[in-house]
């Protein structure tokens, strides 16, 4: 691992490209770079990167998963249903590849219901299912079908609802955390330069 600190890794990270024309309906804020080297170094110390293969589902601008490419994973499958987006992730990547050593990247802009790769973890900050209800639902039994370890953000306040379908799926919560998500003000009825989001980030491994 080249990095020595989160705060290096944060710093690469703030770099990357966000979202230029985010979709209301789609729910597209993402993920701070602060939130994301937290996350992803702790995976890390936690030997849960290297040489690892993984869905960064919802990837947005690929923050996340360019993350754990830094941190030495083997592989990371982008996808997203926004092509515009997906033009900005693959942009993020090939920057950072000219810098860094890192492992493959492929880039899939579809559904995330029709993906269907072997993936060692999921790791996603799914739409949080305030436009297009139950859509965050959607994202866990996907992730569910794919892995056994599951790293999945959500608002704070649908801690139960994660908890239930945890269970459902045979799934224990094994570590959660709680973050303030600052969301800059994208669209026109937003009233503040930034508002924070109460959210959880939940690790959730099959029993």
């Amino acid at each position: 691992m080249s990095f020595r600190s989160k705060k290096e890794l944060e710093v690469v990270l703030s770099k990357l490209k966000g979202f230029q024309e985010a979709s209301f309906q789609l729910e597209q804020y993402a993920t701070p770079s602060s939130i994301a080297a937290d996350w992803i170094w702790w995976m890390a110390m936690n030997a849960e990167v290297n040489v690892r293969i993984f869905l960064d589902a919802a990837s947005g601008p690929g923050i996340i998963g360019i993350g754990l490419l830094l941190l030495g994973a083997k592989k990371i499958y982008f996808v997203d249903k926004d092509e515009k987006i997906m033009k900005t992730c693959i942009e993020n990547y090939e920057m950072i590849k000219k810098e860094y050593e890192i492992g493959e990247a492929e880039f899939v802009t579809e559904d995330i219901s029709l993906f269907d790769q072997e993936v060692d973890i999921v790791v996603q900050n799914p739409p949080f299912g305030t436009k297009e209800e139950h859509i965050d639902k959607v994202f866990l039994e996907k992730a569910f079908s794919l892995a056994t370890v599951v790293y999945s953000m959500h608002k704070y306040n649908t801690k139960r609802f994660v908890e239930a379908i945890s269970r459902d799926f045979n799934f224990m919560i094994t570590h959660h955390w709680r973050y303030d998500f600052p969301i800059k003000a994208t669209f026109s009825f937003h009233k503040k330069p930034v508002k924070n989001i109460d959210v959880g980030l939940w690790r959730m491994e099959k029993r």
